[in-house]
């Protein structure tokens, strides 16, 4: 599962040829989120309260070069590094 961007301690990933709905995973010591890129939603687990609230700032901001990513990912190509959060 590739690295696409690391800030604050917390890791985004996406693995290569992954179910839908598009979406990436984002850890934070050992919490674990997927978000939906779409709707900019969790979908499964649960991330310290401030450390979402950052993902979903840093996604928002990403949003499009997420949606790119994933499907370099579905076709099983390495997806790009995104910026992380300043």
């Amino acid at each position: 599962m590739p690295e696409i961007s690391r800030f604050f301690g917390i890791i985004i990933k996406m693995f290569f040829d992954d179910h839908n709905p598009p979406h990436f995973h984002a850890f934070y010591g050992e919490h674990e989120v997927l978000i939906d890129i779409n709707h900019l939603s969790v979908f499964a687990g649960s991330l310290p309260p401030r450390a979402l609230g950052l993902v979903i700032e840093w996604a928002t901001l990403h949003q499009e070069e997420l949606l790119n990513d994933w499907v370099l990912a579905r076709d099983s190509q390495p997806p790009n590094r995104i910026d992380p959060l300043q």
